[in-house]
């Protein structure tokens, strides 16, 4: 049986969530959450997928994204507060606990709900961003960087560069995004190549070079990548991003201290008991798992720690939805099979 995806919307007195819905109503809730700069869409090859093997699949937009929430402040957006809607969707959908799945920032949210509400978690998945149990921030990122590949001479940051590059110049980031959301949506989504491996990334550059895309005040307008988008998941990408523009989804960067301090008051020191699947991208430069020592605080504080890589880059569900749902699917299978609907 095809399910068909459906649109909703759940509102509450602090916040408004829009989702994607497919799947059979009374089954297993997996919850997808999207990164920068993404939309519930960005799940489109796992939603139809996963509702057919009877689970109930939910993608939300997160807040300052397309048809949810959008807010004025920075730390509107702090961990925290994505965490917190992401509880009351649950409730909305009449459920105690989902499966989790995340990618780039909807990892630090799925992360934080299975540290702060793991009573909330049958088991989590999460795809190129790994567990920082002190928090996903600069402070915490930069001492794991690869000095083979970033001696601290050149790029004292690291790949992280293009972080504190937010936080010192976040209106003029903000500006080159927006200045042509149609350039900026296919410079960004582009599928990863091998070729990369042991080179710097481009983020790593972006102090040096006065911003983003080589300084330059847009991105450039290359043809867009189609093993990573469609023209129609272009459009809607371009749609949402030019209503709500970049300051929400910029804003995620901007919350590194509060975020530390929200991870900070984490149960259990912290550290995971539930299964937890972690997802390397291979060709992923910026979250780069596989040489770096960035996966090791993620080792030290999950009890039950499944690995897996993709040949991918960033955009992972999107470039290998088939490696991606096959990965997950063995884990429920393997980890949770008892929440696989009769």
């Amino acid at each position: 049986m095809t399910f068909p995806i459906t649109e909703h919307v759940v509102e509450t007195d602090r916040h408004t969530t829009f989702y994607l819905a497919c799947g059979p109503a009374d089954a297993t809730p997996l919850i997808f959450v999207h990164g920068w700069p993404e939309l519930s869409i960005s799940w489109r090859h796992q939603l139809p997928v996963f509702a057919d093997l009877g689970f109930r699949c939910i993608a939300p937009d997160m807040r300052g994204y397309g048809r949810s929430g959008v807010y004025a402040r920075h730390q509107d957006y702090a961990l925290e507060h994505s965490v917190r809607d992401m509880i009351e969707l649950l409730a909305a959908l009449g459920r105690d606990k989902a499966v989790w799945v995340g990618h780039d920032w909807g990892t630090p949210v799925v992360w934080s709900l299975a540290s702060h509400h793991p009573n909330r978690c049958f088991g989590v998945a999460n795809m190129c961003v790994p567990y920082v149990p002190a928090g996903f921030a600069p402070a915490n990122l930069i001492p794991l960087v690869d000095r083979k590949v970033y001696p601290e001479a050149d790029f004292p940051a690291g790949q992280w560069d293009y972080q504190l590059f937010y936080q010192s110049h976040f209106e003029q980031v903000r500006q080159v995004f927006e200045t042509n959301i149609p350039a900026t949506v296919k410079a960004l989504f582009r599928k990863g190549s091998p070729a990369g491996r042991g080179q710097p990334s481009r983020t790593a550059l972006v102090r040096r070079d006065g911003g983003w895309f080589g300084g330059a005040g847009q991105a450039p307008d290359v043809p867009m990548d189609a093993d990573v988008l469609t023209q129609a998941d272009l459009n809607h990408y371009v749609t949402a991003l030019e209503r709500n523009g970049f300051f929400g989804p910029d804003s995620w960067y901007m919350n590194a201290d509060r975020n530390g301090a929200y991870a900070a008051a984490a149960g259990n020191g912290g550290r995971l008991q539930m299964p937890v699947l972690f997802l390397h991208g291979a060709y992923d430069y910026t979250c780069e798992t596989i040489d770096s020592r960035l996966a090791e605080p993620m080792r030290a504080s999950c009890a039950d720690l499944a690995e897996r890589v993709v040949r991918s880059g960033h955009w992972m569900a999107q470039e290998a939805p088939v490696a991606v749902n096959a990965a997950l699917a063995r884990f429920l299978a393997v980890k949770l099979p008892d929440v696989w609907c009769d």
